[in-house]
């Protein structure tokens, strides 16, 4: 898989390492909680300085509350749950020039291998209420299919008809220069 270039400048960049199933869920507004698995390393050295699968444990936040550093915040959020990802943060949208923890240097080049485990509702939300969310925009998405294939279906009537109008305006004008050569030929 190629590697893409999330922020637009190069300071967040992801290559995908093992696809989601094509239904598995996806952070949303919905659900912003999630749990994931993670090992991060340092670009220049390739060592890592921090890692959940060592001790088997879970890394949960919520997106969008600013608890992680900006290169997370936006590459969870393109992620589907049992999808593996490389994600490579350039030092602004990691710990910038300052604010890493000791075992990082001061502007380096962070790569994390992450794993998303799951994403579920915000505590207080119902799934009952995702669901018929995720309902209603499914009942949206299809509105918005059947109304294009009727936009389609139309706009190729309209060319049928457009196309038909010419073929028979060209017959006549056919008709005419043959019509009228015959005349011609017919009076001697």
């Amino acid at each position: 898989m190629e590697e893409l270039d999330l922020s637009g400048d190069g300071g967040v960049m992801k290559k995908v390492l093992k696809m989601a199933k094509p239904d598995a869920l996806a952070p949303s507004d919905e659900l912003p909680l999630v749990d994931l698995q993670y090992e991060g390393i340092l670009a220049d050295t390739k060592e890592v300085f921090d890692s959940t699968r060592e001790d088997n444990t879970l890394f949960s936040f919520e997106l969008g509350q600013g608890s992680v550093i900006k290169a997370w915040e936006i590459a969870v959020k393109t992620m589907k749950v049992g999808e593996v990802a490389r994600i490579t943060c350039q030092p602004d949208y990691a710990y910038g020039p300052s604010g890493s923890p000791p075992e990082i240097p001061e502007n380096a080049i962070l790569i994390f291998e992450v794993e998303l485990l799951a994403c579920k509702p915000r505590k207080g939300s119902t799934l009952d209420s995702v669901a018929a969310e995720k309902a209603k925009l499914e009942q949206l998405r299809k509105q918005r299919e059947e109304a294009g294939a009727k936009k389609e279906e139309e706009k190729k009537k309209r060319e049928e008809a457009k196309a038909a109008a010419a073929a028979r305006m060209q017959a006549k004008l056919e008709s005419k220069k043959g019509g009228g050569k015959g005349k011609g030929k017919g009076n001697k």
